[in-house]
C-alpha cells in the first residue's frame, strides 16, 4: 500500500513527473542566468567606453590646460570643440559690459545672460538684461554626442 502512495504521488499538480519538472527547471535556470550574464557584460561595456571616453585627454584651446571634467565642458562657437566652462564664462565676461548691480550667469541650453538685480544682496529678484546665445540649439558637436550616448545607456 505505501508503495502505491508513493508512485501515485510521484507528479506534481501539472502530472507531471519529476524528472521532467528538473528538466524543465534547470533549462529555466540555465536561461536566466544566461540573460544576467549578457546584461552584467553589456553593462561593464557601457562602463569601459565611459571610463574611455573621460580618461581621454582633451586640452581646452583657449587656455591650454586639460579638461578633467568633459561633461561640464561647452563647445567652441566657430570649431565645436570643448572649452572650459569657466574659461567661456571669462570671455563672455570680458566681451559684456556690465554696469552697477549686473552680472553675467549660466541660464542654461548653452546661454548666458546679463542679469540685473535689484538689489545685489538679494539675487532672487533680477531681470534678464541680455541673452548671450553660445551653443547653437541646432548643431550638436560629435564629442557632446558621443558623451549623451553612452550616459544615456546607463541605468
Amino acid at each position: 500500500m505505501d508503495r502505491r502512495r508513493n508512485r501515485k504521488h510521484s507528479n506534481n499538480w501539472n502530472n507531471q513527473k519529476r524528472s521532467e519538472q528538473s528538466r524543465e527547471n534547470k533549462q529555466k535556470s540555465f536561461q536566466f542566468n544566461k540573460a544576467l550574464y549578457e546584461d552584467q557584460d553589456a553593462e561593464r561595456q557601457r562602463v569601459a567606453a565611459i571610463q574611455n571616453v573621460k580618461a581621454r585627454e582633451i586640452i581646452c584651446p583657449k587656455c591650454g590646460q586639460p579638461i578633467t571634467d568633459i561633461a561640464s565642458a561647452i563647445a567652441d562657437k566657430t570649431t565645436g570643440e570643448p572649452l572650459h566652462f569657466d574659461c567661456v564664462l571669462n570671455q563672455v565676461k570680458q566681451s559684456e559690459p556690465t554696469g552697477e548691480n549686473e552680472k553675467v550667469a549660466y541660464i542654461g541650453q548653452g546661454r548666458f545672460a546679463v542679469l540685473q538685480y535689484e538689489n545685489i544682496r538679494d539675487q532672487r529678484h533680477f531681470t534678464i538684461k541680455k541673452i548671450i546665445e553660445w551653443e547653437s540649439r541646432e548643431q550638436q558637436s560629435g564629442w557632446r554626442e558621443e558623451l549623451s550616448g553612452l550616459y544615456s545607456k546607463i541605468n
